[in-house]
């Protein structure tokens, strides 16, 4: 049986600590799978326009390919390149709520996760994301400092 690991990235550094941890544990476990999961935060009461809601697809899937690119693929590639089996995704919506239902659609056997985001109006918001997971997941969260 495969362990699967979620691992939630946040794009800054605080992200690529929880990844090597992640990949510290796969290398300790043996047959394990990471999942690394990139969300991007997205309310669905937040007010807009007719307009924003006529261009809101487009822009979901331009931001979904963008992080892809930037920070999911990179990260699975690196993994890969080191024998590690891993995949990648991102979604929209509340972070918490986004990395704890990916892991329990995918069955994983737990979440890693940084302590905080490096800067500014980031790590107010993903500090949070990281209380509000630990407080409410269906599974073991790890937190990396």
């Amino acid at each position: 049986m495969t362990t699967t690991l979620v691992v939630g990235l946040d794009g800054q550094g605080s992200g690529d600590r929880a990844l090597a941890y992640a990949k510290r544990m796969a290398g300790l476990i043996g047959k394990c799978e990471l999942l690394i999961v990139y969300v991007i935060e997205w309310s669905p009461y937040s007010f807009q326009t007719a307009e924003e809601n006529a261009q809101r697809h487009k822009r979901r899937e331009e931001e979904i390919a963008t992080a892809m690119e930037r920070i999911i693929d990179p990260a699975v590639k690196a993994l890969k390149d080191d024998g590690v089996k891993a995949k990648g995704l991102v979604r929209h919506g509340d972070v918490a709520d986004t990395l704890n239902a990916i892991s329990v659609e995918e069955n994983a056997d737990q979440i890693i996760v940084s302590r905080s985001s490096e800067g500014g109006f980031a790590k107010r918001i993903f500090g949070s994301s990281t209380a509000n997971l630990v407080m409410s997941a269906s599974l073991p969260v790890t937190v990396v400092g």
